[in-house]
């Protein structure tokens, strides 16, 4: 599964990334690794079969990865 978020700021960013890392531990998850840390404009958690994207807005609107990631609206299905 991914999940892509926003926080309002690098702070902002830096507690959604520490608040999901400990509720993944807290749940049993045991291989957490987290990236993009002290600067927290783009952090990632990955937890195996989970990886989590948190932005600060311009860094989002930056990389853009939900065009990487997303179906495109009109692709055709197989």
């Amino acid at each position: 599964m991914l999940v892509i978020a926003t926080g309002r700021s690098q702070r902002h960013v830096g507690a959604l990334a520490d608040h999901i890392t400990r509720r993944l531990k807290e749940a049993g998850v045991r291989d957490v690794r987290v990236e993009g840390l002290p600067t927290c404009d783009w952090v990632l958690v990955d937890a195996g079969d989970l990886i989590v994207h948190i932005f600060r807005p311009e860094v989002r609107g930056f990389y853009n990865i939900e065009k990487i990631w997303l179906p495109e609206p009109n692709a055709a299905r197989a």
